[in-house]
């Protein structure tokens, strides 16, 4: 490791105030322009100045600012909630995919791109050295040193995921520490003590209302260790390659008490509420990621909270709508994930080439396989014409202002590049994107929703655990919450051992896996892609699972039919229809079968497919770290890249 990441300063320098709400307000954590270490360390005060910094860096939110910071390791600019899916198969980007993305990353020589930066966790540790010296009681050191080991839980969790095994570091470090030249710790040693780190936010941590307006509590502590846990037991059971199948369901068991603990409580329930959309349909799953105020949304277990006149965010300003923040469109293999109204996928029996449609898909046309389908693809990918159409006279008024169609274009700002424009985070608010810098927007980081996700899933590795009961409290919760009705369409109710066919996934989930994935798993990892698409959990899950191979299923966009050629040849530019020139063969590709392809002008993606390597379950090590300490070792795939 470098020096310079780790050496920590006698003066702290303090120059961030951040708004965060543990589902109650938010806080001005006022920042501290000086501490010098001699003098600090005495009092209950102190303890709360220095823990102040940490919350922007582990709770990031829709950024601050412009709100156009990258998240390393994947180079994305923005906020990771709403962008983070560009690194999945749940979204595309306009332009050129990012090298990450192709496999021809070249290994970087310096580690700030990489996610291999120690600064942050540098700054724990140094508080975590020094806290015992506050003349403060004991419970409360606990309390503020529990804080600490949420972040630090949060840190090497985010290198576990980016890079397997990491040096554990338990100490700030002077230019003679032996830990400097020391290689790396293994992962289960490593996952041990995160989980540790975890155990101790758990039990100092205050209870949910107990805590400080705007500091963390027990239950985002468990819900951290769920989602920690569910990730190391599952990847510990499909990477057979690391040796660690026994230890797997240790993991999965502690994510399923964290998760419990929540559920138990009771002190969350699912949002909804009595809101329409345009169409006259209930739009509270969209409502809940475009509020201003969610701190008294009852889904939310942590959200970062905003006040314009301390600390705002350009997020929804540009949102999707120019090249600073990525144009991002979503995929088709996203959309055909959906089921129908029915509880059935679009294709309910027959085989590659020739499968038996559900006579509720109305197929592919003019977004017509958005009709009949889960409530909550209209919700993330909107029809054109819902949520968004022409900023003249009253807005959102489609009678006035007609309806305006997606732009669609490989390369270029403001584009859905696939013709599924990405509704998910638009609030619709013209005060909101004239706020500019101080939007207000909330920020889910922690949702009740996901909670049920893990437990399901753990339940269900967790072999011969997973009851009818669970499934109902899980994902058929989920499911009533968007509307569908189970009275009308007795199968939209998902029930054990009674689980839909869906042949075109599982040939999917068979080419592309080396383990079978039954009726049962396929369906509670559908659950969880169409929840919490466009939130930045997709990456991680196909990482946990081994199924970085789904990378290579072509990424494809709508189908570019004769309909929507004429619609897009530049003569329709007035109301009730106006939609952007946009040539095939031009602006867009398409494939044999009329569906456009993604990075179509890219020397490194062929016909829309990625390319997959399994070293790249890892990122790589900066080479200038080998210089310094010849004891670390490069990621095996990584070493001549």
């Amino acid at each position: 490791m470098k020096i310079k990441y780790i050496i920590p300063s006698l003066l702290l320098m303090f120059s961030t105030s951040a708004f965060f709400s543990c589902n109650d307000d938010f806080m001005e954590k006022n920042p501290l322009d000086k501490v010098v270490d001699e003098n600090f360390w005495r009092s209950e005060s102190d303890m709360k100045l220095y823990l102040n910094v940490l919350y922007p860096k582990y709770i990031i939110g829709h950024q601050s600012g412009w709100a156009n910071s990258r998240s390393y390791p994947s180079n994305l600019t923005g906020s990771p909630l709403m962008y983070g899916d560009v690194y999945s198969d749940n979204a595309v980007k306009s332009g050129s995919e990012d090298v990450r993305m192709s496999g021809k990353l070249v290994v970087p020589t310096s580690g700030g791109s990489t996610g291999w930066s120690w600064g942050d966790l540098r700054n724990v540790n140094y508080f975590l050295a020094r806290y015992n010296r506050a003349e403060i009681s004991q419970d409360l050191k606990n309390k503020w040193a529990a804080e600490a080991y949420f972040f630090k839980a949060c840190d090497y969790f985010n290198k576990v995921v980016n890079f397997g095994d990491v040096p554990w570091l338990v100490r700030d470090l002077n230019v003679d520490s032996p830990e400097l030249y020391a290689s790396t710790t293994p992962r289960h040693e490593v996952m041990d003590s995160i989980l540790w780190c975890i155990n101790q936010a758990v039990q100092y941590l205050p209870e949910k209302g107990k805590e400080e307006v705007g500091r963390l509590n027990k239950d985002q502590a468990n819900f951290l260790k769920s989602r920690i846990c569910l990730f190391e037991g599952t990847f510990r059971k499909y990477h057979t390659e690391l040796g660690l199948q026994s230890s797997a369901n240790k993991f999965l068991a502690e994510s399923l008490a964290a998760s419990n603990a929540l559920i138990s409580g009771k002190k969350y329930s699912l949002f909804k509420i009595n809101n329409k959309n345009i169409a006259g349909n209930d739009s509270s799953y969209w409502s809940m990621f475009a509020s201003e105020d969610a701190s008294k949304n009852p889904e939310g277990v942590l959200v970062r909270l905003y006040k314009s006149a301390e600390v705002g965010h350009a997020a929804q300003r540009y949102y999707n709508a120019n090249t600073v923040q990525p144009t991002q469109g979503a995929t088709r293999g996203l959309v055909d994930e959906y089921l129908c109204i029915d509880g059935n996928p679009i294709y309910t029996g027959g085989y590659e080439g020739n499968y038996v449609a559900n006579p509720l898909f109305l197929g592919y046309g003019k977004w017509t396989e958005l009709e009949n389908r889960d409530p909550r693809l209209t919700q993330t990918i909107c029809r054109p014409g819902e949520y968004q159409t022409i900023y003249v006279g009253a807005f959102m008024d489609k009678e006035k202002n007609g309806i305006r169609y997606p732009t669609i274009t490989y390369n270029g700002g403001g584009s859905t590049v696939t013709g599924y424009r990405i509704i998910k985070h638009w609030m619709g608010s013209m005060v909101e994107q004239d706020r500019v810098t101080n939007g207000i927007q909330s920020a889910i980081e922690f949702r009740y929703a996901e909670t049920l996700l893990n437990y399901a899933e753990a339940k269900y590795e967790l072999e011969g655990t997973l009851t009818q009961e669970d499934i109902d409290m899980t994902i058929n919760a989920l499911r009533e919450r968007v509307g569908f009705d189970f009275v009308k369409y007795p199968q939209a109710k998902l029930s054990l051992g009674k689980e839909p066919a869906d042949p075109r996934l599982d040939k999917i989930y068979q080419d592309k896996l080396d383990y079978a994935v039954s009726p049962m798993l396929r369906e509670i990892r559908r659950e969880r892609r169409v929840e919490l698409a466009i939130e930045n959990r997709r990456y991680q899950d196909l990482m946990r699972w081994k199924a970085g191979n789904l990378f290579t299923v072509p990424l494809r966009g709508i189908k570019f039919t004769a309909e929507l050629q004429k619609l897009y040849d530049g003569t329709n530019t007035t109301i009730p229809e106006i939609a952007p020139k946009t040539t095939l063969g031009i602006n867009v590709y398409a494939d044999s079968e009329g569906f456009l392809m993604a990075y179509p002008r890219s020397a490194n993606v062929t016909n829309g497919i990625l390319p997959w390597e399994n070293y790249r379950y890892y990122w790589p090590i900066p080479k200038e770290e080998f210089i310094m300490n010849t004891n670390l070792k490069q990621r095996e795939g990584w070493e001549n890249k």
